[in-house]
């Protein structure tokens, strides 16, 4: 799991292929839970590549996933990109190792 904090190292992400990433406040204790959980499955899964952001280290980046993939911002989100858009998307309590085993198999 990698951190990324600009537009331009999430876009060159979304050119290398399908990923995870999760958007995550340091001031959340959901978001915590979330983070723990994906986390987790990354670590087990090293072969999905997948990243991470701060909310409040990223503010523009965060803008600029929901703007560009017409998102509601939420944090904790967790997001699949497949193709170059967005396959799948989950914020808060749903945001869970399992979900995130049961949306790679469905989107492989």
């Amino acid at each position: 799991m990698n951190k990324i904090n600009t537009v331009e190292q999430f876009d060159d992400a979304v050119n290398n292929g399908a990923f995870l990433i999760l958007k995550h406040s340091t001031t959340c204790p959901i978001s915590q839970a979330a983070y723990e959980e994906f986390e987790k499955f990354t670590e087990d899964h090293p072969e999905v590549n997948s990243y991470y952001l701060t909310v409040q280290d990223a503010r523009p980046l965060s803008n600029h996933i929901a703007e560009k993939y017409d998102l509601k911002h939420e944090s904790p989100q967790a997001l699949l990109f497949t193709n170059s858009g967005v396959a799948w998307h989950a914020s808060h309590w749903k945001i869970t190792y399992e979900t995130l085993a049961n949306v790679l198999a469905e989107n492989k």
